[in-house]
């Protein structure tokens, strides 16, 4: 009997786009009925570059890959290369268009948070009808009860709707239950990284664990040193096909050596998100290239478009991460006690650091404006920072946010 228990074969996805032909702001009545009395009459075609009303989107295209028993296969690639969607199709959640999928085994998925969860239920009755949804019989989810909510620490909220949890609460319970359940094949995309940093290394340790039982895991996530300690073998995703399959160490290398390292401010629009009431416009560094231990300042130029004489408040964040995606540091202005009244128009923040505590080498920077928990605008990767040697690095060092250090910042607007 074969040993591989999930086999890829030219896999494709496709999705049918829908554009409106003519962008406008808003349209009458008087507007569409006068459209239509044209098209009555006109010959004419289609302009020549209208957009067309429905253009076919490939997704995946033509992806093969086996993964044997027991194996830790991390699949890697930037956002939109298609990587979700492969695991919607593994884990039978969406039907491919075309290829097929053989699996051997039962697959529990935890691709997004509270998949699976209904809202008004509670976290007791949830860890039931998740692992009823995975195929297990009560039986089988009572001798798991107790671990499952040991290991999530939830016990206090058992008993309240999980519609009240945070974020951090529903990912925890959702991956107790999946991976304590004893499924064949685990798929686990990047909802991993809404939990704190202890609760990441339970999990990345848990999966281990079910590697070493023979049990198979799929990983998906954008922090390449998690990948590289956790999986065997690896897969990169690029433009929806296979790039390259093999030892993870040089499937991440040249995972790396495919992004973009302009070292200025240059966001992509899949690694943006928020709703934009402020934007981050341009973002610099003073000097361009610092140096350990010597001193740096990140200025951030902002908008808010909204005009009106309400008081919008906000607080700012520079995230720092190796290439690898590994977490470094973090400057957060609301752990200088700073929050700032944003106008409507453009305004500047700065954050000043005396000493950069930064080994010379290359890092990401990832931007953050947000009030509360709630960002305005969430860069991810949006400049490249190199930074050469210097002197000492002097800082306070401290546990904040899954980053393992933290130095004091100094925030102002002008």
């Amino acid at each position: 009997m074969s040993d591989v228990v999930i086999k890829v074969e030219n896999l494709g996805k496709k999705y049918r786009l829908r554009h409106q032909a003519q962008r406008e702001r808003y349209t009458t009545l008087r507007d569409v009925l006068a459209r239509k009395v044209r098209n009555l009459f006109s010959q004419r075609p289609a302009a020549i570059g209208q957009l067309p009303s429905v253009e076919d989107f490939w997704a995946l295209r033509d992806v093969s890959f086996d993964v044997k028993q027991g194996e830790v296969v991390g699949i890697i690639g930037r956002n939109g290369a298609g990587k979700s969607t492969l695991l919607k199709i593994l884990s039978q959640i969406t039907e491919p268009t075309e290829g097929r999928v053989t699996l051997h085994g039962r697959v529990a998925s935890l691709l997004e948070v509270g998949t699976g969860f209904h809202p008004e239920l509670t976290g007791r009755e949830n860890v039931f009808l998740n692992g009823a949804i995975l195929g297990m019989t009560r039986a089988e989810i009572r001798r798991k009860f107790d671990e499952i909510v040991a290991f999530a620490e939830v016990e206090k909220f058992l008993d309240t709707p999980v519609k009240r949890y945070s974020s951090g609460m529903y990912v925890r319970l959702a991956f107790a239950v999946a991976a304590h359940l004893e499924p064949e094949i685990l798929v686990v995309d990047e909802v991993l990284a809404v939990g704190d940093a202890e609760f990441q290394r339970k999990c990345l340790g848990k999966m281990e664990s079910v590697s070493r039982s023979g049990r198979t895991v799929l990983f998906v996530s954008h922090n390449m040193s998690a990948v590289m300690n956790l999986c065997g073998r690896a897969v990169l995703l690029a433009s929806g096909q296979v790039k390259a399959c093999g030892a993870t160490a040089s499937v991440v290398s040249e995972y790396l050596a495919l992004r973009d390292r302009t070292t200025a401010f240059a966001p992509r629009p899949g690694e943006r998100s928020g709703d934009q009431q402020v934007r981050i416009e341009n973002f610099t560094v003073e000097p361009e290239h610092p140096a350990t231990g010597g001193g740096v300042k990140f200025i951030f130029k902002l908008s808010r478009r909204d005009t009106s004489l309400r008081e919008l408040d906000a607080q700012l964040a520079v995230s720092i991460t190796t290439e690898e995606g590994g977490r470094v540091l973090q400057l957060f202005s609301q752990d200088m006690g700073r929050s700032f009244r944003v106008p409507p128009g453009t305004s500047e923040v700065e954050a000043m650091i005396e000493s950069l505590p930064l080994m010379p080498g290359n890092y990401w920077l990832n931007l953050w404006v947000g009030s509360g928990t709630t960002p305005f605008d969430w860069i991810r990767e949006g400049y490249y920072l190199s930074v050469g040697p210097g002197g000492y690095a002097a800082g306070t060092f401290v546990d904040n946010r899954g980053y393992p250090v933290v130095v004091p910042s100094h925030w102002l607007m002008r």
